[in-house]
């Protein structure tokens, strides 16, 4: 029976040293539905094993040495130190945080590094890491000051609501697009399937898996997310083996390629499952050398754009997760937020430590929430998934997007229903709302989105005469998104 948060003496009574520990019963959750939602979230961002080295690991440096070492790259090195990281950090969440959230190496971050910071001249892949340890520190000390959680406070209620509802939008519009249900076009930025229709067996795959998750989640079946990822990917390895489809390639102007391919991971095991990990990448970071290569102007600018991304992309996908999860009171403050942001601060130089790029919160964990999960018990399982995955990639890699990005569409739908809480009828409210929930699929970015609806949140305050009503915090981050959105004009000034 579910509790009445009202009345403390109507939660239940703890079933074991674990359940006490994690809170599990006065959540209104079971140990089977933190088990189900971890390994839901493990499914949705696993992908992460595979496209981190991808990367980061196919990226010569200004020496012409790869990640992990050699002239040539080692991507099984990368994949294993990604999963390591990653493995270690979500325990580190769930056990000290416990809150359902797990941390991998980030995407957007990863891809400025490789491209943006590894090419300048004498750079290294290990001074790269080094600064990407420099803006560990520097955000660890922002959150361990007390900068962070009070930016967090200051966030008004309805920007919070809209920062979740756009993370929907946009984790739906990324699982329709990594699972090339909808895809780049020339004519149109994007497009229904292939030239606009859809077409392959892997689209099958997805469009049976979305079908099913739909069905079961609305027959109210427990483990709803994760049953329909496991039959979606059985299909896709039936078909695999009967069709050897092969992997997705676009199309060139002689018209040979392959937009019937599977997304990503082709589920087919072609080696043995079992391998041992190779930690090249591990304990290779050199601040010093990052900071010699950038110069230390350089290197300022590099961290501070790292830490930027950084600092408002953590605070939305918990703001996302905590929503989804009903651990959001009515002040609009999350449980041990403080622990949170520092276990995510730890994310980036657990990231530059281990050589894999800053590792920060996964809005995937909303996945997990959708299945229930609702403690730092699923983080736990989601860690201990991540670290099995080292010694067992190949079956990692079996798992297509086709089957996993079904479950991005449905918490997308789930944290979408959270749009009538905000007032339309006020434009001071509804105009920024509105910026930072279309911006955020519009921009294929979560920072841009909140950027975008800070700073006109601020500007509307001001033009309206009620400039003392807005928290002078808010002032500070509305001019700290303007140089994060003028960057790359600053950048080409100082470097």
């Amino acid at each position: 029976m579910q509790a009445d948060p009202s009345s403390s003496t109507s939660v239940a009574a703890p079933f074991s040293g674990v359940d006490r520990f994690f809170k599990i019963t006065e959540r209104s959750s079971t140990v089977g539905r933190e088990i189900r939602g971890g390994l839901v979230t493990f499914f949705s961002m696993c992908y992460i094993v595979v496209l981190n080295p991808l990367i980061i690991g196919t990226v010569p440096d200004s020496t012409g040495q790869y990640l992990g070492g050699g002239a040539e790259p080692n991507l099984p090195a990368v994949a294993a130190g990604t999963a390591l990281i990653a493995g270690l950090l979500s325990i580190f969440m769930g056990a000290w945080a416990k809150f359902p959230l797990a941390l991998a190496a980030g995407l957007g971050l990863n891809a400025y590094v490789a491209y943006s910071v590894v090419p300048l001249p004498g750079m290294t892949w290990g001074g790269a890491m080094g600064l990407v340890l420099l803006e560990g520190i520097a955000i660890l000390i922002l959150v361990l000051t007390g900068f962070r959680k009070a930016v967090f406070d200051a966030v008004p209620p309805f920007l919070k609501t809209a920062i979740a509802v756009g993370i929907g939008l946009f984790i739906a519009f990324l699982g329709f697009f990594n699972a090339k249900f909808v895809t780049s076009a020339a004519a149109t930025p994007v497009q229904l399937g292939n030239n606009g229709s859809l077409t392959g067996w892997p689209t099958l795959v997805f469009v049976v898996g979305l079908l099913l998750m739909f069905v079961l989640w609305v027959r109210k079946v427990p483990g709803a997310i994760l049953i329909s990822i496991v039959v979606s990917t059985v299909l896709a390895i039936v078909i695999e083996q009967v069709m050897t489809i092969g992997p997705w390639a676009a199309p060139d102007d002689s018209g040979a390629g392959n937009p019937g391919g599977w997304a990503m991971n082709v589920p087919a095991m072609d080696e043995f499952p079992i391998q041992m990990p190779d930690f090249a990448t591990l304990l290779t970071v050199d601040p010093i050398g990052g900071i010699t290569a950038a110069g230390a102007v350089g290197a300022i600018v590099i961290v501070f754009s790292l830490l930027l991304a950084d600092f408002f992309d953590t605070m939305g996908t918990m703001v996302g997760v905590a929503s989804g999860a009903e651990l959001v009171d009515d002040k609009g403050d999350i449980p041990h937020s403080q622990r949170i942001l520092v276990v995510d601060s730890v994310g980036a130089i657990a990231g530059g430590v281990g050589g894999v790029s800053s590792n920060t919160s996964f809005v995937e964990s909303t996945a997990g929430v959708a299945e229930g999960a609702r403690t730092g018990l699923a983080s736990v399982v989601v860690g201990i998934a991540f670290l099995l995955s080292t010694f067992l990639s190949p079956l990692v890699g079996m798992v297509p997007y086709e089957a996993a990005t079904p479950a991005l569409v449905m918490v997308g739908f789930l944290m979408m229903t959270q749009v009538t809480d905000i007032d339309f009828t006020d434009v001071e409210i509804a105009i920024p709302a509105f910026l930072t929930i279309v911006l955020m699929p519009f921009a294929y970015s979560i920072t841009v989105g909140m950027g975008a609806g800070f700073i006109m949140y601020v500007l509307l305050k001001v033009v309206r005469g009620k400039a003392r009503q807005v928290h002078w915090l808010m002032y500070l981050i509305a001019v700290m998104f303007i140089v994060y959105f003028l960057r790359g004009a600053i950048e080409g000034l100082l470097l």
